[in-house]
């Protein structure tokens, strides 16, 4: 059977982990009670701002997924809103009337590839924003090569840089790429398959086609 691999230390059935990436949470001290709703990307945002601060429970939750959602949920958040698409952007457009004239705070990485927050700030949003997790690559030395027939799912920019950081590739893996703003980022030379839907089961199931 072929050896399906995700860049990450997410866990996914049918998977096995190369976590070329690492999420490092960022200590510091924020004061919630200014804002109005919250803006999360990523579950690292919920993760990292449950480990900061417990009264972003108490404020309305704007998500950008099930994923989101799902780490909202479990830690006793508020979503009153998932996004319909899992782009930033596209988030931007759908929340922008919603929050047209609140305080909102946007919990996000130190590199973000959106044009979230430029898009809520040119429609009256009163947008802050606080860097509370950032991605790092791995040590090489940490991780062994996939093997031969090997397929595997790119589902950030930073998966990309990381893995290439430390492999070269292997005419025989099978790349997948899991959406179009992480395509961008990937190698012109290597032939891969994009995900029929932006997110990692989808990818997990087009390797295995």
């Amino acid at each position: 059977m072929k050896q399906i691999y995700i860049l990450s230390e997410k866990k996914f059935k049918n998977a096995k982990n190369l976590p070329c990436i690492i999420i490092n949470h960022i200590k510091k001290d924020i004061d919630l009670t200014p804002y109005d709703a919250l803006i999360f990307t990523s579950k690292n945002g919920v993760i990292a701002i449950d480990s900061l601060n417990k009264s972003w429970k108490s404020l309305p939750s704007y998500s950008i997924g099930v994923g989101t959602s799902k780490a909202i949920n479990e830690l006793a958040g508020n979503v009153v809103y998932e996004a319909k698409s899992s782009y930033g952007d596209d988030f931007a457009m759908e929340i922008k009337k919603k929050l047209s004239g609140k305080r909102v705070l946007f919990l996000r990485a130190k590199k973000v590839t959106s044009k979230l927050n430029k898009i809520l700030k040119e429609n009256g949003v009163i947008l802050s924003e606080e860097i509370v997790y950032e991605t790092i690559c791995n040590k090489c030395e940490n991780l062994k090569k996939p093997q031969k027939g090997s397929c595997i799912i790119f589902s950030s920019p930073s998966t990309i840089e990381c893995f290439f950081k430390c492999f070269t590739w292997d005419s025989s893996y099978k790349a997948i790429v899991i959406g179009e703003v992480t395509l961008k980022a990937f190698p012109k030379d290597i032939e891969y398959s994009l995900s029929d839907k932006p997110n990692i089961p989808s990818c997990i199931t087009k390797c295995m086609d």
